[in-house]
């Protein structure tokens, strides 16, 4: 997995902690639409595995979780501030 982290981002992660914690998330309507959601602090029950570690950050995703991405981009929201994920450039999972 390439981790695609823009320094923005980077610096956010490493001012909560340096772990930045992937998970995907199915929505609920429309359809079966897969969305990731990222966050510097692990969700409450769920198991994570680190798989990546760079420039002291360290990237987590669900421990069940078989298949990678190619790339995992990271930059930052700016309205509100929060790091977002993108697998393989996309927002979603296909």
């Amino acid at each position: 997995m390439r981790l695609v982290v823009s320094e923005p981002a980077a610096e956010l992660i490493k001012e909560h902690g340096g772990r930045l914690y992937v998970r995907p998330k199915k929505a609920r309507c429309c359809g079966a639409v897969t969305t990731l959601v990222s966050s510097t602090e692990p969700p409450a029950g769920v198991e994570f595995r680190r798989v990546a570690e760079e420039n002291e950050l360290e990237f987590f995703v669900p421990r069940h979780l078989a298949h990678l991405p190619d790339e995992l981009h990271v930059d930052v929201r700016r309205f509100p501030r929060r790091v977002e994920a993108y697998w393989n450039g996309c927002a979603w999972v296909a």
